[in-house]
């Protein structure tokens, strides 16, 4: 029988818009949003749909990748030696805190070797072992701004799995790549890190467009990238959603968003790449020809669009209130480690100084800023460290 239909929602009770895994019309309406911002990713990471899980963000995607791998491999088959598993220690703490909790469980964990802010992929080479699972790095360094070699490790993990005698019985090592800060400068292809596992996050590819999401920064969602074939295991119980691994209403609107900001950021990166080299430069200039004993940590190769600076002597918790004050916000280290009581944690592992580590002040800018608001906060630097250097004088 036809008749014209007045649509009302009486199912609010699985979402007030409509949940993507509900069979009426407006579930698939939300299941049609979720899948194409799926597709869309999928297509920018040049991997398979199937491939990309949404989460939360990139902690849960690192949760995932870590802990789900691992713990699905032990699930697997009891192996009769303990787990091994590398990580950077200078990495996020969503990284370092998860590889803590592995240790718990019996696995065997080392940091990886560093040297000249490089993996150390030599002295790696001797670490490597038939019971190596899992090496996780970042791409580049939210605090530092390094850009890892993570393709070297690729390549000499991918060496290893061909040439080790008695691999048949374990998975090989497989690389996680935490890709957070990676797609407003740098190629956002699974391949071009040489990744098993990739993480990304929304909040570190918005900031631009007039969407409230693109305001907010994208804070909410993130995606694990993974081929179906590697092992993983849900962190916790719940549904079906993403594979059986994230149970839990999927948020379709924030994945759509997400897609069209990494889109973007796409079509965007070669220029502002370009434009935050020169930025970025310029800034090195104003702040060292007028700041006295000012360090800059940075590696070989380097993010264009993250400056991180060390002011040994001075309290830099100070002086980002001070420049909050001005105007300009900016971070003494990870946000997720602001209460810290031992300073820059990457800082420390890159430099192995303490004063640089105790004094760091973290300048990241998207490409929304424009230059001349870069040459005012190095004026207001200045006159921030002028005030506190008089102080401490007295």
């Amino acid at each position: 029988m036809l008749w014209k239909k007045k649509r009302t929602y009486l199912d609010c009770a699985a979402g007030v818009s409509g949940n993507p895994s509900s069979p009426h019309e407006e579930g698939r309406k939300a299941k049609k949003i979720l899948e194409d911002a799926r597709t869309t990713v999928a297509r920018l990471l040049e991997v398979q749909s199937d491939d990309v899980i949404f989460t939360s963000g990139a902690t849960e995607s690192n949760a995932l990748a870590i802990l789900g791998h691992v713990r699905a491999l032990l699930n697997l088959e009891p192996y009769p030696l303990p787990l091994h598993a590398l990580y950077l220690p200078s990495a996020h703490a969503s990284v370092v805190e998860n590889m803590k909790l592995l240790v718990k469980e019996g696995v065997e964990v080392e940091e990886l070797p560093i040297k000249d802010y490089r993996v150390d992929t030599d002295a790696l080479a001797k670490m490597l072992r038939r019971e190596t699972v899992l090496v996780s790095m970042d791409a580049i360094c939210g605090e530092t701004g390094v850009v890892w070699n993570t393709r070297e490790v690729a390549e000499l993990l991918n060496r290893f799995r061909r040439s080790a005698p008695g691999k048949s019985d374990f998975p090989g090592a497989l690389l996680h790549v935490d890709a957070s800060q990676a797609p407003l400068t740098e190629k956002l292809t699974r391949a071009h890190f040489g990744a098993d596992l990739l993480t990304l996050d929304g909040s570190k590819v918005g900031a631009r467009g007039p969407s409230h999401f693109a305001q907010c920064g994208g804070r909410g969602i993130g995606a694990l990238c993974a081929h179906r074939t590697i092992p993983l295991e849900s962190l916790y119980q719940g549904g079906g959603q993403e594979r059986g691994l994230r149970p839990g209403s999927e948020a379709p609107e924030l994945a759509r968003e997400f897609a069209a900001l990494l889109g973007a950021s796409a079509r965007d990166r070669d220029t502002f790449r370009a434009s935050a080299e020169r930025d970025r430069s310029t800034l090195i200039k104003n702040i060292v020809s007028t700041i006295p004993d000012v360090v800059i940590n940075e590696g070989r190769t380097q993010a264009s669009n993250i400056l991180n600076l060390s002011l040994p002597g001075r309290d830099t918790d100070y002086l980002v209130a001070l420049l909050d004050e001005a105007g300009f916000a900016v971070s003494t280290r990870s946000a997720c480690e602001t209460d810290s009581e031992e300073g820059s944690r990457a800082v420390y592992e890159l430099t192995g100084d303490r004063d640089r580590a105790f004094s760091t002040l973290r300048i990241s800018w998207s490409p929304g800023v424009r230059p001349r608001e870069l040459t005012r906060f190095a004026r207001a630097l200045a006159r921030a460290v002028a005030f506190v250097d008089s102080n401490t004088l007295r």
